[in-house]
């Protein structure tokens, strides 16, 4: 399916998130905020605000954090929503049910490099294609891999059709296209460093 993948989940037309963490915790929450979602749209007629399904999401994760005899949910999430009141919106959660908004964040090992990387190197008015040619470049710098194909990198964008959000996990030839440009531009950069020595 186009809308979800092995760490990239679909909640609503114009919710998503990733994982990082333990997938079968991430399985319970995913399908809790589905739930949420889908009853929010049925009481009010609309879609959940991205911004209330994630306090209401990370009430229930902290909530296990309270007690003993219960261990807290061992998965971080990235959601990418958008809505009527505030566009598109980033939201980061960790296990103790703690969450925060950002402009561009990373969850994962090596997250505070790749985070790092994304302070230097990211910019508001990127379209779509110059963030995943970004992201590409930071998970270059950030894997163990050596190097990237479709089958170890999965995307997923979140766009505005008109005024309908819709979300999408690229494919593996989109993905193929993507790291070739990638490599072109590394090269190319590579190139005019060599010429300025």
């Amino acid at each position: 399916s186009d809308t979800s993948g092995e760490k990239l989940y679909k909640i609503d037309d114009h919710v998503a998130v990733a994982v990082a963490g333990l997938t079968s915790d991430a399985n319970i929450l995913i399908n809790y905020a589905r739930t949420t979602a889908q009853r929010h749209t049925l009481t009010f007629q609309e879609p959940a605000p991205v911004e209330q399904l994630v306090p209401q999401l990370c009430d229930l994760k902290q909530g296990y954090t309270q007690f003993g005899g219960q261990r807290p949910f061992g998965v971080s999430f990235l959601f990418a929503g958008w809505d009527q009141y505030f566009g598109f919106q980033l939201y980061h959660t960790d296990p103790s049910g703690n969450y925060a908004a950002w402009k561009a964040h990373a969850i994962g090992s090596n997250n505070a490099a790749a985070t790092s990387l994304l302070k230097q190197q990211w910019k508001e008015d990127m379209d779509v294609d110059e963030a995943i040619i970004l992201a590409l470049r930071i998970l270059s710098k950030t894997t163990d891999s050596t190097a990237l194909t479709p089958e170890k990198v999965e995307f997923g964008v979140l766009s505005l059709r008109d005024t309908t959000p819709n979300f999408r996990i690229c494919q593996s030839d989109e993905m193929k296209t993507f790291i070739q440009r990638f490599k072109e531009i590394e090269e190319a950069q590579e190139k005019e460093k060599e010429g300025e020595k």
